[in-house]
This record gives C-alpha cells, sequence and structure tokens, in this order.
C-alpha cells in the first residue's frame, strides 16, 4: 500500500512538473507577442521631452533677447542731466562707445546713461560720505581729515561707473571665449553639411543659446549685418571688433578670406577649432599652476598656526602637569 501511494506521488510529480515545465515554455515562446513594445513608447516619450526642452529653452532665449534689445532708448532724466551738465560732446566718443559694445551695451541709451551716471555718482557718494561722517560716526578727527576722506569716497565714486564696464567687459568676454570652440565645431558641422554661412551662423546661435547668450546674441547680430550691409567683411569685422578676442579675429580672418578668394572653408574652421580647445586647455594649466604660490599666503596664515597649536598644545598641558 506505501509502495503503490509513493508511486503515485512520485507520478503526480512528474506531471505536475512537466505541465508547469510545459506552461512555462508556451509562456517564454508567446511572451513578445503579448507584451506591449515599450521601445516604441519610450522613444516616442524621449523625443516629446527633447522637444519640450527644446521649445523652452528658445522661449527663454527670445525672453531674454526682449529684456535686452540691441537699441535701448535713454532715459528722459538720464538725458537732461546730459544736457544740463554739456556732456553732448562725450556722446560721440569713439572709444566709450567701443567699450560699451564691448560690455554687450549698444544704442545711444547705454551712453546717456553711463555719462549721467557718472557726472550724479561722485556728488552722491560725497553726500552720503559726509552725511556718515559728520553726523553718524563723529569723527573726533580734525576738519580737513574729515574732508580728505568724504572727497576721496567722491572720487571712487566717479571711477565707479568704469570699474562696473571693464568687469563686465572681462566677464563678457570670458564666457564668450569658453563657448567659443563649441561654437566652431557647431559651425563646421553645418558648413560641411552644406549650409551657407548666413543658416550655419543662425542655427548655432540657436544651439548655443542656452550655453552661452552673450554668443548667441553676437551671433546673431552677424547674421542680420551679412542680411544688410553691402560690404560682408564689414559685418566680419565688426564681429570681431564687438568681442576683442584673438580667437574670434582668427575666425573672422578665415571668413574674409573665402569671401574674397573662394577657399574652402570646412580646415580653416577645424584648425581653428583645434587651436582655440588647444588655447583655452593652455589658460586652464597656466591657472592650474599658479594655484599652488596662490595657496601659500593662505597655508601661512590659518594651516600653519592651527597645526603648530595642534602638535604643541599636548606638550604644553604636559609640562604645565608636571609642574
Amino acid at each position: 500500500m506505501d509502495l503503490g501511494l509513493l508511486s503515485m506521488n512520485h507520478d503526480l510529480l512528474l506531471m505536475v512538473s512537466a505541465g508547469i515545465s510545459v506552461a512555462a515554455s508556451v509562456l517564454v515562446v508567446s511572451w513578445p507577442y503579448f507584451s506591449r513594445d515599450q521601445l516604441s513608447a519610450r522613444m516616442a516619450q524621449v523625443a516629446s521631452e527633447r522637444e519640450r526642452i527644446r521649445l523652452r529653452e528658445r522661449a527663454r532665449l527670445n525672453h531674454a533677447k526682449r529684456q535686452l534689445s540691441l537699441r535701448q532708448e535713454p532715459r528722459k532724466f538720464f538725458k537732461e542731466i546730459v544736457d544740463r551738465f554739456n556732456l553732448k560732446e562725450q556722446l560721440e566718443d569713439g572709444e566709450l562707445v567701443r567699450k560699451l559694445r564691448l560690455a554687450g551695451y549698444r544704442g545711444q541709451g547705454p551712453v546717456v546713461t553711463f555719462l549721467a551716471t557718472r557726472a550724479l555718482m561722485p556728488l552722491g557718494m560725497f553726500l552720503l560720505a559726509t552725511v556718515y561722517v559728520f553726523m553718524i560716526l563723529r569723527l573726533q578727527q580734525p576738519l580737513f581729515i574729515k574732508l580728505g576722506i568724504t572727497v576721496a569716497v567722491a572720487w571712487i565714486g566717479y571711477y565707479a561707473p568704469w570699474f562696473y564696464l571693464k568687469n563686465r567687459i572681462v566677464k563678457r568676454q570670458e564666457a564668450i571665449r569658453r563657448s567659443w570652440p563649441n561654437a566652431l565645431d557647431l559651425l563646421l558641422i553645418c558648413v560641411e553639411c552644406g549650409m551657407s554661412i548666413e543658416s550655419a551662423l543662425r542655427k548655432v546661435a540657436e544651439e548655443i543659446g542656452t550655453q552661452c547668450p552673450e554668443l548667441a546674441e553676437e551671433l546673431s547680430l552677424t547674421t542680420a549685418e551679412l542680411s544688410y550691409l553691402q560690404d560682408r567683411r564689414k559685418a566680419y569685422e565688426n564681429l570681431a571688433e564687438r568681442t576683442g578676442l584673438d580667437g574670434v579675429k582668427g575666425v573672422v580672418t578665415s571668413l574674409i578670406q573665402a569671401e574674397k578668394y573662394g577657399t574652402p572653408l570646412s580646415h580653416s574652421l577645424r584648425v581653428l577649432a583645434q587651436e582655440n580647445r588647444d588655447m583655452r586647455m593652455s589658460d586652464a594649466e597656466k591657472k592650474a599652476a599658479a594655484l599652488p604660490p596662490k595657496l601659500t599666503v593662505p597655508m601661512i596664515m590659518f594651516f600653519l598656526p592651527v597645526l603648530f597649536a595642534i602638535i604643541i598644545t599636548p606638550a604644553v598641558i604636559q609640562i604645565m602637569g608636571v609642574k
């Protein structure tokens, strides 16, 4: 009886195992026909997400362009200040206009604003310094020392707009210098695809806008100048003048030669892109090499006293304990 029961259990176990195996095999074979195609859905989702991000970044770039228009009208208050102080002659100062363009300010509005600010800042800083020194601090110093402090503050107020302008120029050039090799690579790809230089610059401006709005603005302005200027060479020269970078000037020279002699542009762009990348790497290596000397003074002032205190303090405590 026990042997028969064991035999029946063994046969039942084999049948169940065979049934499970057959069912699993059928399920594995037929699973691709019953499962949904997730790859197509995921690719469609990625494509829609990419398009949504592109539209969002392009809308943000257009909003920034509307906020920073190329031509800004001067405010009435600043214009009255310029007229009252008889600063109209400085409106035609080519060096001031050139520096404002390097900082990204174009048109008569920024020039009027800068001149009015430079005229008002010394007076405002002098009044603030006078109130602070004579009424708030009430320094117990001779009168000529107090007046010297107020005059020094007024002098700083006169040169503060120049300092701000130079700082803005340096930051803008640094941003363009970092993104310029990437822009050259994109321009090279567009040119090798058969696009014209205007279409290539427009495409590069759209793609580089999320990384560097300053460079996108300059390339867009160059595209517009190529459309309406009779001399295309002038549009390229304006690009080099507005940026003030040697790398941009080299590319401008190649573009002018290609326009004049009909030489192929792709090879020169490839070489210039590699040179600009090498220059960027060289600048990074120079900064890295200059880091140890710059860290010497902070280490002497901050790290070494703490280190000496940690080393000497246990010995001092032991000596004091022995006594």
